[in-house]
Parts: structure tokens; C-alpha cells; sequence
């Protein structure tokens, strides 16, 4: 089941590609249409173009879904980790063999440049790749008791059924990052993309499937009211971990309902990263981590730099490279050969960064370089640098998801710590400096779950991902990833 919308505004390979896309509720391995008949139109930002149709589920088709992951379970668990990590090894494969043709889905659906959307697809392989490894090193213990009467024998087995729900920034990367710890734990599947990017996810569900992936352990559900689906899962009783990403709000409402099933919980929340560059840094190599912490997918990532703090003697020149950088970069359609920065996702966002940046320069902040929207077809939005940038604006204390680098002097490095730390999110941050002592120092004190010191990339699959405070709960990827989706069962056997 494929769209058939034609989509003249786009390139015919990219055309080409999303017509491969399967754009039906995927249930037990069949393709469907939604219970209602209903379908979705997905949006091109570039161009404002619909370029396909999805199907879009409802509570019916959400029950179906959650029963077969709880029908398939028990089979699925005891199927040999071997197995489990060849499938995801073949998916690792087939996505790499296919990473141009995916990289045109993506972005077309979601704007960001070509380039970009290419390195997310390998991005994406690899949490399949590291997660082929992990599945069997799930490990156990034997031990004796203390008085020597009995064996303790633990062992790891599936946490059950998972809800797994993603955001539209990463539609490929967010998925891998959670279907591949699942698959190689054992557990089966009910999944709910973003409703502003379904095509990149709902390929995976065909790369799952020529990959070897036995019906019923993913199960996948679009749908433009996220509600409708999810809430069913959740109350459905057969569920037993939620793995989310997105924001704190949405989050903290799942894990009320999750609370009402004892439901195993990962939170990766909302972020509002600070990035702090000491005098003593490097400045050349200041600009470019910020730069790569900034302009990632268009500063719509949740690790995004959003309060770059600059020690003042280094202040203004600073503000002046990046923007010397930020305003060579050219803006345009991500599927057009040179773009480097593509539009936002939707009018919304759109509309947002714009407010955030007008409180910004009517609070005293300078604008450096942008700061306003090309006139064109699109929801662009020009790569911005603000200087002096009160403490009193909105930006500081808002995500705000869009190329803008707010810059804000500080004179101590304890008034750095103390700025940065002033919020309640803890996702993300980052330090320039050349003295080392202060390097670990500041990493130290930042009330964050992942920090970049001198560097403005911090993200891999290698690597544990997730925040504190109101940026979440549990880890994703490295060797604690699958640790989320096992349990620990202890059996006591006498020694006689």
C-alpha cells in the first residue's frame, strides 16, 4: 500500500522513492488501512507540498495492534539471541545499501539537506549494528548465599510488549534507536511515528521485513491524534515499558498513565542545552563546536546549543565568527545540490522562532546576522546570531527548536555554572576551555546527563544518551541501551 500522490514540486528520484514507501497501519506483517478509511497528507516544508498520503489510525486499529504484541511475545522472547541480532545485522545492512534512497525520503518529509539526511540513515544503522552485538552479551549470575545454603541464579529476560513513541526531528535515527535494543532484547513492538514525518519510519517497517523480522513483533499505528492511539496502549494492560521522545509536557502525562500499569519507563524530554566558551579557548574551535552544536538539523534537536554563554573579553569576537559562519551558509530546498540549512519543519515552528527572536531584540539583544525569514515559499528561517542577549528574554528559558545562537556574556566561571544550570531541563551541555583542571571542573558541576567538552557533538549509538531533571529517565544506546528493556529474575536453588 503506497501513495499516490504525485508531488510535483519535488525531484522525480525523490518521487521515486517515496512511492516505495508503504503508507499503510502495518499490523501482525500485513499492510492495512486505517479501521476509519481515514488518511493524512504529509507535507513537504520547502515547498508546502503535499507529497503523500498515510493512513491514519484510531483506537481500533490500536488494540489490534497491542493484542498481537502480546499474542507474539512469549515466542518472540525465547527466540535465540543469535537470531535476533542477524535480523538486525541484515537491517543494518539493507539500510546502509539503501541510505541514498532513504536520505531522499527524509528529506523531503522533513527538510533537512540532503547530506544531512544521508548521515542520519547511517546514524540510524548503527544503533541496529551496535544492538546486533549487544543482543547476545545479555547476560546473568551465579553467586551463593551468604550462609553458603543456597545458589543464586539471575537471569535477564524481556521486559514485554514496549510502546514506542518518537518525535519528527530524527524520524529515522529516533526509531532505530529504540526498535533495535528491543528486537535484540526480545521484546515485541507497538510504535507510533510523528505524524509530520511517517514516510522515514514506515520504511523501516519494510527494511524490518525483508530483513527477516517475524510478524507481530512490530507493529506500527500513524496518526494525527497521538491520544487516540497511545492511550489505548497504555491502559490496554498488556503493555509493559514506554519509551518516549519528544517533550516534558507529553512525557509527564504518559508517565502518569504509565503509573497506572507499573509500566517500565525511558523519558528522553525536552532540552534547552548551555554551551560555555571560556577566554582561554581555542576560538577557532569554539565557533565550529558551536556551530555543530547549533545548526544540527536546523537547531531542531533537543541536544541544540540554545544559550551560548561567552566569558565578555572573548564576547564580541566570538559573536562575530559565528555569524560569519552562520551567514555564509546557504538556505534552501535540502534536495537542491549546496544547501546547507533547510527550512523548519512547519508554519508553527515558523512562527515561534520568530516571536523568540522579536522578545530577544526588544529586550536589548543585537542582531548580528538574520534574524528574520527569506521571502520565499517554505517555512525557512535565516541562520540568526544575537549578541547581548539579556537574561530576561524568553530564548533563555524557552527550547526554541531554529537556527538561532543567542550569545551572552558572563564574567566568572561560577556565573557560567550558575547561568547554565538555571533551568529545570539537564539534557545537553557544553565547555571550551584549554585548562584542563577547569575542563573537568565545569563538566563536573553542569546539571546535565551528557557533556561535550571541547567538542559539540555528543551523540552515538556507542554512547549513552539521555538527560535528568525534567530532560527525562533512562538511557538510550551504548551498553546500558538494551538494560531498559530487561528484567532480572532471581532463582534460589538449595545446595545439597
Amino acid at each position: 500500500m503506497t501513495s499516490n500522490v504525485s508531488a510535483p514540486g519535488i525531484s522525480e528520484r525523490a518521487r521515486e522513492a517515496i512511492a516505495k514507501v508503504s503508507t499503510g497501519i502495518f499490523i501482525d506483517g500485513q499492510w492495512a488501512d486505517a479501521a476509519s478509511g481515514a488518511r493524512f497528507n504529509v507535507v513537504n516544508p520547502a515547498t508546502e507540498e503535499v507529497i503523500a498520503t498515510v493512513a491514519d489510525g484510531g483506537p481500533e486499529d490500536a488494540l489490534r495492534a497491542i493484542e498481537t504484541a502480546g499474542r507474539v511475545q512469549s515466542e518472540w522472547g525465547r527466540t535465540a539471541p543469535r537470531e535476533r541480532g542477524e535480523i538486525l545485522r541484515r537491517a543494518y545492512d539493507l539500510l546502509m545499501a539503501r541510505q541514498d534512497e532513504l536520505a531522499l525520503v527524509m528529506t523531503a518529509e522533513m527538510g533537512k539537506p540532503l547530506a544531512e539526511a544521508k548521515g542520519e540513515v547511517a546514524y540510524a544503522a548503527e544503533f541496529f549494528r551496535w544492538f546486533s552485538e549487544e543482543a547476545v552479551r545479555i547476560g546473568g549470575d551465579v553467586t551463593t548465599t551468604g550462609d553458603g545454603k543456597n545458589r543464586i541464579l539471575v537471569s535477564r529476560e524481556p521486559v514485554g510488549p514496549c510502546v514506542l513513541v518518537t518525535p519528527w526531528n530524527f524520524p529515522l535515527a529516533m526509531g532505530t534507536r529504540k526498535i533495535g535494543p528491543a528486537i535484540a532484547a526480545g521484546c515485541t513492538i507497538v510504535f507510533k511515528p510523528a505524524a509530520l514525518t511517517p514516510l522515514s519510519s514506515l520504511a523501516l517497517a519494510d527494511v524490518l521485513i525483508e530483513a527477516g523480522l517475524p510478524a507481530g513483533v512490530l507493529n506500527i499505528v500513524c496518526t494525527t491524534k497521538a491520544s487516540s492511539v497511545v492511550s489505548p496502549w497504555m491502559s490496554s494492560g498488556v503493555a509493559r515499558k514506554i519509551s518516549f521522545t519528544g517533550s516534558t509536557e507529553v512525557g509527564v502525562r504518559l508517565l502518569e498513565q504509565a503509573a497506572q500499569h507499573v509500566m517500565r519507563s525511558s523519558m528522553e524530554l525536552g532540552g534547552n542545552a548551555p554551551l560555555i566558551v571560556f577566554e582561554d579557548a581555542d576560538l577557532d574551535r569554539a565557533v565550529e563546536g558551536a556551530f555543530a552544536a547549533k545548526m544540527r538539523n536546523m537547531g531542531e534537536a533537543c541536544t541544540a546549543a540554545n544559550r551560548i554563554f561567552v566569558q565578555r573579553p572573548v564576547a564580541e569576537e566570538f559573536a562575530r565568527r559565528l555569524a560569519a559562519r552562520l551567514g555564509a551558509l546557504r538556505v534552501g530546498d535540502g534536495l537542491e545540490p549546496g544547501t546547507e540549512v533547510g527550512p523548519l519543519v512547519e508554519e508553527k515552528a515558523l512562527r515561534k522562532v520568530q516571536e523568540l527572536v522579536d522578545d530577544a531584540v526588544d529586550k536589548g539583544a543585537k542582531v548580528v546576522c538574520g534574524g528574520n525569514r527569506p521571502d520565499r515559499a517554505g517555512y525557512f528561517y535565516s541562520p540568526t546570531v544575537l549578541s547581548d542577549v539579556s537574561v530576561q528574554a524568553d530564548l533563555l528559558t524557552t527550547e526554541v527548536f531554529g537556527p538561532v545562537a543567542p550569545v551572552i556574556p558572563f564574567d566568572t566561571e561560577e556565573e557560567a555554572v550558575r547561568m547554565a544550570n538555571d533551568t529545570p531541563w539537564g539534557l545537553a551541555g557544553y565547555l571550551f576551555t584549554q585548562d584542563v583542571d577547569r575542563g573537568f571542573r565545569v563538566s563536573e558541576a553542569l546539571e546535565v546527563g551528557m557533556v561535550g567538552l571541547n567538542t559539540g557533538i555528543v551523540s552515538n549509538p556507542a554512547a549513552p544518551f539521555g538527560g535528568i531533571k525534567a530532560s527525562g529517565l533512562g538511557r538510550e544506546g551504548g551498553r546500558v541501551g538494551i538494560e531498559e528493556f530487561l528484567e532480572y529474575k532471581y532463582m534460589a536453588v538449595p545446595r545439597v
